[in-house]
């Protein structure tokens, strides 16, 4: 069967703007879905015109009906750059699919603003709360946004206050590529003297304030940036442990015993689209993971209450598990270690005698390596100074074959 579907990027003034190569495809067109935006454009074809749907997954329903007809999809900017492309592909092969991209909001913003783009952190805020900033807060660091509309710079603004950046410098695109294009700089603290335009990207060049804490991108966040009753793998093993497990772009980690949810945070932190389900029973230590979650910018952190093992069951396969509660419990070791894909990490972090008992079974049964991790820190011992060591850990790890 030919290409049917037909998704096209537009830029800001629409239909009048594309290419005469989409131009002609759209013309060819027997159905049409645009966004509201668009809808109403006098340029569209005289063909079958409908708006995009709520809920979203109406338009899918929609494009199986019409398949093998002349079908077209306009969407804006690049739509495999945080746009419908992605969503499409996962109901639809790409030998179905014909694409013509215009640029994104991203390269527009990159050559208004002199930004190499192999250099920015690009990131989606549409329908996304501010908080998906924390994790590329960085001194220095340049990040692109795309917005939800005017609101979302108000939010950032205020947001970035909160976190220590409250001295970076801002930039709002808006309407790029239309004849009413404009770009106003600000300050996190002008934001209120100011008004926008709902069609815009949110520019940002970060600079932390003296007294904020940094939160580096590499694993071991300082312990103080977690709420937590003490259910904590500290900074240092935290380091270790996040560097074993070995966070890849996409990969999936449970994070077994979550406690205030850490290693999964760390873990998503570490990797481009790194996925975490964070498994824990403890009420207040569930409230614990959302708020740290929220606070650190992996608001998809996935939170599975409930007693292990059975919550383990019917869940999506993991590319690595991290075993930190109930190390000892050899049914949750077994339901872990079957259900972790071949090439998949295990790690598992004890400190009491049973657990370090449970572990040396594991590695005699199935080998892999044990690690004794000790860290001490400075303390006072009258006037004087001594070095207190900290609890040991005994920590297994092993890849599945």
């Amino acid at each position: 069967m030919a290409r049917w579907l037909n998704l096209i990027g537009t830029p800001a003034d629409g239909v009048a703007g594309l290419a005469p190569a989409a131009r002609d495809i759209l013309n060819r067109a027997e159905i049409v879905i645009a966004p509201k935006r668009l809808a109403d454009d006098p340029l569209l074809p005289n063909a079958e015109i409908h708006t995009w749907p709520s809920p979203f997954s109406a338009m899918i329903e929609a494009l199986e009906s019409w398949r093998g007809r002349n079908v077209a999809v306009l969407a804006t900017g690049d739509p495999f750059h945080f746009g419908v492309g992605a969503v499409l592909t996962r109901h639809f092969s790409p030998d179905d699919m014909h694409v013509l991209p215009s640029p994104s909001a991203f390269s527009l913003a990159a050559a208004r603003l002199g930004w190499p783009l192999q250099n920015v952190e690009m990131i989606s805020l549409h329908g996304r709360p501010a908080s998906l900033l924390n994790s590329f807060l960085q001194p220095g660091a340049r990040i692109l946004a795309l917005t939800t509309g005017a609101e979302t710079v108000g939010e950032v603004a205020t947001h970035m206050r909160a976190c220590g950046y409250g001295r970076s410098r801002l930039a709002v695109l808006q309407n790029m590529g239309a004849r009413d294009e404009r770009i106003d700089h600000y300050m996190p603290d002008d934001v209120a003297v100011k008004t926008f335009s709902g069609f815009n990207t949110l520019a940002i060049e970060c600079v932390i304030d003296a007294d904020a804490a940094l939160l580096a991108r590499v694993p071991g966040l300082p312990d103080t940036a977690y709420t937590h009753d003490g259910q904590l793998t500290k900074r240092e093993v935290r380091a270790i442990t996040l560097s074993a497990l070995g966070p890849t772009p996409g990969a999936l980690l449970w994070d077994v015993g979550a406690g205030c949810g850490s290693v999964g945070i760390e873990w998503m932190r570490g990797a481009l689209g790194a996925r975490a389900l964070a498994f824990e029973h403890n009420g207040k230590r569930l409230a614990m993971i959302a708020e740290n979650a929220f606070a650190l910018g992996v608001p998809g952190l996935e939170i599975i209450a409930g007693k292990l093992p059975k919550t383990l069951t019917d869940q999506n396969q993991p590319d690595a598990i991290f075993i930190g509660g109930a190390v000892a419990d050899d049914d949750v070791f077994e339901v872990c270690w079957a259900a972790l894909k071949p090439g998949g990490r295990l790690v598992a972090n004890a400190v009491t005698l049973e657990g370090q008992e449970a572990l040396g079974r594991r590695y005699k049964a199935i080998g892999g390596e044990l690690l004794r991790v000790e860290v001490s820190h400075l303390g006072k011992v009258g006037s004087r100074h001594a070095m207190r060591p900290r609890m040991a850990v005994l920590q297994y790890r092993t890849v599945k074959q």
